[in-house]
């Protein structure tokens, strides 16, 4: 008997990976994606050729083309879907909910024009009688689907809902941690995909790893002002959702953000690199989401307004990386107060 029964909302690269890893523990699972012929294709091969080639899906994962049926029918529901989609796709299930069903996502953003957190939004549309968790940290969909070692955190203010999705995930392969600071979790999922904006570009412009390190540590920086601003734990940017997820998007170039500031530093235009790139990017949309929250909270983040600005109002790379350069100098951390001695 299925322990978790899980809808995936989804059937992208990383929905698909989180329904296969659910699904290798046991658990039926119901996969669901807005491309029918896309579905079709998964059903008949058993395979998501489009976004993980050559990787067999589970027995216990099943393919359901009918939205209706996915969600009405879902014990659990883990929606995968990019951060402009999300308020969207939570208004979709809505009428299909079954009262108290508990509802998790794999997103990482913010939603769009308002600078808000998922949470608030998904808290805002579905009332406070379900309980919710997000699943952040340092993976790529890929290597969990081939289940190469990851660890990942899941974080909820509902206990007995993150230990059990914890445990749904969890095997010898995926490490599953268990938080109740969503806040972090989420700040730390966001403003990193920015960050290997700005790492990509940094090398893409052949700036080398002195300036990639440099970029990572203020980044964090920013993250950590930016959090403490917001009433998050210091401890969660020091976890695998801040800076463990920092430094994967930041270095690999599986991830998408990177390799978007990849080609922008090599001289790509913004539509060009997106299009090169040809998959979502979600550090795009945050750059002006966490920009916009830094203003109303009046909170200094200078890599982030300078990725917004190479993205949005056209500054050159190179001008963007000297405007930080040129930065008044100060000191990293404060100095104690001097003492003195009493003759």
């Amino acid at each position: 008997m299925s322990l978790f029964p899980t809808t995936v909302i989804g059937a992208g690269a990383w929905g698909t990976a989180l329904a296969i890893a659910i699904a290798r523990n046991g658990n039926e699972v119901i996969l669901w994606g807005r491309d029918a012929q896309h579905l079709a294709d998964m059903q008949k091969t058993r395979t998501n050729e489009r976004y993980l080639p050559g990787l067999e899906l589970p027995e216990t994962l099943r393919i359901e083309p009918d939205f209706n049926k996915a969600v009405s029918s879902a014990k659990h529901i883990l929606v995968s879907v990019p951060s402009i989609a999300f308020a969207g796709m939570l208004q979709k299930i809505k009428p299909q909910l079954v009262a108290g069903t508990p509802l998790s996502w794999a997103t990482k953003g913010l939603t769009p024009d308002t600078g808000r957190f998922l949470f608030d939004t998904a808290t805002d549309i579905l009332g406070e009688y379900h309980s919710l968790a997000v699943i952040s940290g340092p993976s790529f969909a890929a290597e969990v689907a081939k289940d190469l070692p990851t660890a990942v955190t899941v974080a909820s203010q509902d206990e007995t809902f993150a230990q059990g999705l914890a445990s749904a995930l969890h095997s010898p392969t995926l490490r599953v941690y268990t938080t109740h600071d969503v806040l972090g979790v989420q700040i730390g999922g966001t403003v990193k995909n920015v960050l290997a904006i700005s790492a990509g570009i940094s090398d893409g412009l052949g700036y080398g790893a002195n300036a990639r390190a440099a970029l990572i540590t203020r980044g964090m920086a920013e993250i950590l002002r930016f959090s403490a601003s917001l009433g998050a734990q210091t401890e969660t940017m020091f976890g695998l959702s801040g800076i463990g997820d920092l430094i994967l998007t930041c270095t690999d170039d599986q991830s998408r953000n990177r390799r978007l500031g990849l080609a922008i530093g090599r001289g790509l235009t913004v539509e060009q690199a997106v299009a090169e790139v040809g998959k979502t990017v979600e550090g795009m949309y945050a750059a002006k989401e966490v920009l916009l929250r830094a203003q109303q909270i009046d909170v200094e983040m200078p890599i982030v307004e300078q990725v917004y600005k190479i993205l949005f109002e056209g500054n050159d790379p190179r001008e963007s990386v000297q405007t930080l350069l040129c930065r008044e100098q100060k000191a990293e951390n404060a100095y104690p107060a001097q003492q003195t001695t009493a003759d």
